[in-house]
């Protein structure tokens, strides 16, 4: 009896620990966020709750999900040198650590930071969920491969000629979050980033994954985008090359827009339609995409300094040429479906 109770104790101790940690820099959050000058060592608190509702139109099947509930917290200790930590409470019901991080930053424009971070390969509005333009994620933000590492990564804002320019070179475990494993050969890759988040911008990246004897990948791709006040557009490429002949190729695109409508009613400030066509192949020297997706949606959303929610309603149409690995696990991983999501950030 005693056995079978262990695992939600320490499950539950987890999310008490987390909890508590929130309740004390919440207490102290509104006194470091009303000061005028910057005072050291200051912090701000951010969270992420996303919750769905999702009906497989193909199997039938329905089912109630927390699909993302992080929390975290960011500051600086003084003018040179800054944290990050974020915990993931519940992802689909498991609880992680996301960010355990220290930056320094020695020079105007340079920041290095040690700890568990960010690899630099992934846009942060494909794969971040308070970010997303819908519910699920891009193909090539799902499936090629974990968003997060143990490493260095080094970043430096640059202007090239009159554009804004950054570029990101990082080193890792290369064997995915929360696991520090030894190695001889490590993971490493960098970014090259063109314009910011207004107008157009555009990156190109590279990143080299060697993670066992049979697995070692080469993951190359590159990105454009255009963003005014009310609508964007955005594009991306990615691949996958194995090394070993365990494994085979991945290729996959996205393109998706959305525009931003205004509205006044008591829950809403603005309507955003939104549509999506990616696709992913397993077999890029073959003619034709293994499975494209089309996805529709409109969210009702609202904002304001500190806080915002969208209510998002998805709806998609999977086209599957030939039937893939990675969507194995179960019959509604392909299926058409309809999603509604509530979610917020603060």
């Amino acid at each position: 009896m005693m056995c079978n109770k262990m695992p939600a104790l320490k499950k539950n101790g987890k999310l008490s620990i987390a909890l508590s940690i929130w309740l004390i820099f919440s207490s102290f959050s509104l006194p470091a966020q009303e000061a005028r000058t910057p005072a050291y060592p200051n912090f701000k608190i951010d969270g992420t709750l996303k919750n769905k509702f999702e009906h497989a139109s193909e199997t039938g099947m329905f089912r109630f999900s927390v699909r993302n509930s992080r929390i975290g917290v960011a500051g600086n200790i003084n003018s040179y040198s800054a944290y990050r930590v974020q915990l993931e409470l519940s992802n689909e019901g498991k609880f992680s650590v996301l960010d355990l991080s220290g930056t320094l930053e020695p020079v105007e424009g340079l920041s290095l930071t040690l700890g568990q971070t960010s690899i630099p390969l992934f846009n942060s509005y494909i794969v971040t969920p308070g970010s997303m333009m819908f519910a699920n994620r891009a193909f090539l933000g799902k499936y090629f491969l974990s968003t997060r590492d143990l490493g260095f990564v080094a970043k430096y804002d640059f202007l090239l000629g009159t554009i804004p320019s950054k570029f990101e070179f990082g080193l890792f475990n290369g064997n995915a979050i929360n696991h520090p494993v030894w190695k001889k050969n490590m993971s490493y890759g960098g970014r090259m980033e063109l314009g910011n988040m207004q107008g157009f911008r555009m990156t190109a990246k590279i990143y080299d994954y060697p993670n066992d004897e049979t697995t070692h990948f080469l993951f190359y791709g590159a990105d454009l985008r255009y963003e005014q006040s009310n609508w964007k557009v955005e594009t991306e490429v990615m691949k996958r090359e194995s090394k070993t002949e365990f494994h085979g190729d991945l290729l996959s695109y996205y393109l998706q827009g959305a525009y931003t409508i205004p509205l006044r009613t008591k829950m809403f400030e603005f309507v955003r339609p939104a549509l999506r066509w990616d696709a992913i192949d397993g077999q890029p020297d073959v003619g034709g995409s293994d499975v494209n997706r089309l996805t529709t949606g409109v969210g009702f959303g609202f904002n304001n300094e500190r806080f915002s929610s969208i209510l998002r309603l998805d709806y998609e149409w999977y086209m599957v040429k030939h039937g893939m690995d990675i969507f194995s696990a179960n019959d509604e991983m392909d299926s058409d479906k309809f999603t509604l999501e509530l979610l917020f950030t603060f």
